[in-house]
């Protein structure tokens, strides 16, 4: 730190006295240094540390790409500005149409966040409260004691409905997050203990979140969410889609980018899926841009307070030994640094990655199509940047070097 420091001054030094001084002498070196000096020289460095820094995310794509364990899109933003942005592969493995960032794709439980933002912002205009039960907007729910609160935080107990759904439902058939009350309501499947007893990462309690929010209002939860979140955030190629009006299952889904697994040593779309008519759990389909429209719109308090907005950031479970991160409201919380909240998500051929550095002002998403891809430790590297102080030294000493007249 004190040779930074040194470098830092020795610098600032050469420039002020070489633009700023035109006579030799003892009496000329400055008693001071501009504050506008200090920026300028700041903003260079970080300048310079950016432009490395995507120079090195693009080759690492690439290279990632070409081994085959990436397709898709990334993003990577820090203080406000966007760094890096890169689409790598194909939208269509077949017809060989490439992928770009306005590519749209299904988030998985990415989407998540947006259903909690949708509660969040019906709770700031005073629809709901956090600790009213769920039986209050669903009353033929036979699970008393559940709060708003247990669902967004995965503290409910409540059973999947994916099992539900599967044991009940003829899956040639799309299921509305309607259809999944009632089947709740008829078959009456236990918990898996009592509400707020225990953590338990469900959809379900996402699934009915949604319900809630179009209980409340009266309108479906896509719609809900393009007005009051995608439109305000000017998220203009995002949407969710549900395929509950459909009375039979498409070949292929039928928005966005398709999503593919792998068969016989070749890649092959994922089709239309019975449960993708369930909303608020996944469903949201999105571009790296707009997904950092949102971030930006979290800061900027465009969808809601920013007291408000903490809470989605503060562990919802007791400190454990047991468990490695918690949950808050649509993110997960990295126990060992508070500040940071992300989620991923996989689904149907897609996974998605989301991970907010709130401290350092950075974040990174990255959206594929493959089942199978790197490890999101690829992300974690990236956004921890433990690289970047030998990096900044390096410009410093580079800097210093090239203003030595000598």
């Amino acid at each position: 730190m004190h040779r930074r420091l040194i470098y830092i001054i020795l610098f600032v030094f050469a420039v002020y006295f070489t633009f700023f001084s035109g006579k030799k002498g003892e009496e000329n070196i400055p008693e001071y240094i501009p504050d506008i000096v200090v920026d300028s020289i700041f903003t260079n460095i970080n300048s310079i540390y950016n432009e490395q820094k995507a120079t090195e995310l693009n080759k690492r794509f690439k290279r990632l790409n070409k081994n085959g364990v990436f397709n898709g899109t990334i993003l990577y933003a820090e203080k406000g500005e966007i760094v890096y942005q890169g689409a790598f592969g194909y939208a269509d493995f077949r017809k060989k149409e490439k992928l770009t960032i306005e590519s749209a794709f299904q988030l998985a439980s990415v989407s998540k966040m947006f259903t909690a933002m949708a509660i969040m912002i019906l709770q700031e205009e005073g629809e709901l409260e956090y600790d009213d039960t769920i039986t209050k907007f669903i009353p033929e729910l036979p699970y008393y004691g559940v709060t708003i609160r247990n669902l967004l935080t995965h503290r409910s107990g409540l059973s999947r409905y994916m099992s539900l759904a599967d044991k009940y439902w003829d899956v040639n058939k799309p299921i509305s997050n309607e259809e999944v009350i009632q089947l709740f309501a008829k078959y009456k499947p236990s918990p898996y203990f009592k509400p707020d007893n225990g953590f338990h990462y469900c959809n379900t309690n996402y699934a009915l979140l949604a319900s809630v929010v179009e209980r409340i209002t009266g309108e479906s939860f896509d719609i809900f969410v393009k007005e009051r979140i995608f439109e305000p955030a000017g998220m203009d190629h995002s949407f969710a889609y549900t395929n509950n009006n459909d009375s039979v299952i498409n070949s292929v889904v039928p928005v966005g980018v398709s999503g593919y697994r792998s068969s016989r040593r070749r890649l092959v779309k994922v089709g239309d899926y019975y449960l993708n008519g369930v909303m608020g759990d996944k469903g949201v389909y999105s571009t790296v841009e707009d997904m950092y429209k949102f971030s930006e719109a979290l800061e900027n308090e465009t969808l809601v307070s920013s007291a408000n907005l903490q809470q989605a950031f503060t562990p919802g479970s007791p400190k454990s030994w047991r468990r490695k991160d918690n949950y808050g409201f649509g993110w997960r919380i990295k126990t060992k640094a508070d500040s940071t909240a992300y989620h991923f998500g996989w689904w149907k051929g897609f996974r998605t990655f989301y991970i907010k550095d709130m401290e350092n002002d950075r974040v990174i998403i990255s959206l594929t199509n493959t089942h199978n891809g790197f490890s999101s430790q690829v992300l974690w590297g990236i956004i921890e940047d433990k690289n970047r102080p030998q990096a900044i030294e390096n410009i410093y000493a580079s800097l210093k070097n090239s203003s030595d007249p000598n």
